[in-house]
């Protein structure tokens, strides 16, 4: 956070000089002290989230690939007007715990063509889906539910 703090710092001055870098290191720690004393921050959270920065760069490409593959069936659905689709809406239920993963479920599966989030209470979840057996069967279990059961630290 401190480093985040003072790279701001450089960036919103505009000017990168020792003045400025000095009196930016002197705020920036007593700005990072104030947070951590009288604003809860603890810097064993922000450990923890670094150590997990793997995680979340490969979350981030399952869920570009996920999103190229749906492209790829959606394409071949308008492509192919005889082609059969049967629209559903999927209710789901998922065991993540926290909210922040939930959400993250949520927006993953609307991001992905051919699916949408339409409603997401208490963990269980409203899927509009553009062909059942594509897009609809097994969220639940999806490449996206597991990794955020790793971010959670359960599997």
């Amino acid at each position: 956070m401190y480093f985040l703090l003072l790279l701001l710092w450089m960036i919103f001055n505009g000017r990168v000089t020792l003045e400025v870098f000095l009196f930016g290191v002197v705020i920036c720690g007593w700005l990072y002290w104030f947070i951590s004393k009288h604003m809860g921050y603890n810097y064993k959270d922000e450990i923890r989230f670094a150590k997990k920065i793997p995680l979340y760069l490969k979350y981030a490409v399952v869920l570009v690939w996920e999103i190229f593959k749906a492209n790829i069936d959606v394409i071949k659905i308008i492509l192919s007007p005889k082609m059969e689709i049967e629209p559903a809406i999927v209710t789901f239920h998922t065991d993540l715990e926290s909210d922040a993963a939930q959400v993250m479920l949520a927006n993953s599966i609307t991001l992905t063509p051919g699916t949408y989030t339409a409603s997401l209470e208490k963990g269980d979840y409203v899927v509009c889906a553009l062909d059942r057996s594509k897009f609809g069967e097994g969220l639940n279990d999806s490449v996206f539910a597991d990794q955020l059961r790793r971010l959670e630290g359960k599997k």
